[in-house]
């Protein structure tokens, strides 16, 4: 039975890592498609007043913690999520996940050539997974069907959307019961990095919360949308003093 805490209207599941890792080994013997969204403070904060976005994460199968700012107000509002759990970390401990065959997967997203570089460089990592396919982010809804019918085909067990929040999470829903695929996740820029396009933060900054701060140096031109995360802190306490309601 799922054991989910109410984070300012979306109901984040409390796991661990490994906890997280045992759910997708669990959805991947199962002969039916399960959705993993993995929501940040920004994409909470944009829930409040995207009431689509809200109900389509509130649907999924798993929602994890992906930020230190989930996390502190799962404890503001004393509704504790034990850690944080990101999405790109969360995929490549799947990867490493032991089956009796290797787990297929189908890369949809990031620049033209970004999922083929991507699947080359954790193909020579992980030899427990194979990429079946893999498809560029830029196309017109109009191409959806050939998109899905290409996902299909490939018979992947597992879907990796880098379309970057919410439109990958917005796809996903709007998709699921055509696809024929175990697991969808959701991963924002996640094949980048694999690609070696972009890098992660350093350790330091990941282990102490303190990855906005780093993408903020490297990337200043996201300070507005960085704002969200005290916005985001101060509505968490405003809502325990029970000076913020979820509309």
């Amino acid at each position: 039975m799922r054991n989910t805490q109410n984070i300012m209207g979306i109901k984040i599941d409390s796991v661990t890592m490994h906890q997280a890792v045992d759910i997708v080994k669990s959805f991947i013997s199962k002969n039916k498609l399960h959705t993993i969204y993995t929501p940040n403070a920004e994409i909470i904060m944009d829930a409040q007043k995207d009431l689509y976005l809200r109900n389509i994460l509130n649907e999924a199968d798993m929602l994890v913690a992906d930020g230190a700012g989930v996390v502190l107000a799962s404890k503001i509002l004393a509704r504790k999520v034990p850690e944080k759990v990101s999405g790109i970390d969360l995929t490549r401990n799947s990867f490493s996940i032991a089956l009796d065959r290797k787990i297929r997967y189908f890369f949809f997203g990031g620049k033209p050539g970004v999922a083929e570089e991507a699947a080359e460089r954790l193909k020579s990592q992980y030899p427990g997974i194979e990429v079946v396919g893999c498809r560029n982010g830029y196309f017109s809804k109009d191409e959806d069907p050939d998109i899905v019918n290409q996902i299909n085909s490939s018979e992947a067990d597992i879907l990796l959307v880098a379309l970057g929040a919410p439109k990958q999470e917005k796809w996903i829903y709007e998709h699921k019961d055509i696809l024929n695929v175990k697991i969808c996740i959701g991963v924002g820029g996640s094949l980048d990095i694999y690609a070696g396009k972009a890098s992660l933060a350093p350790d330091f900054f990941r282990n102490n919360g303190l990855e906005w701060l780093y993408r903020l140096y490297k990337e200043p031109w996201r300070f507005k949308r960085m704002l969200k995360l005290p916005k985001f802190v101060i509505y968490a306490v405003f809502a325990r003093l029970g000076l913020y309601k979820i509309k």
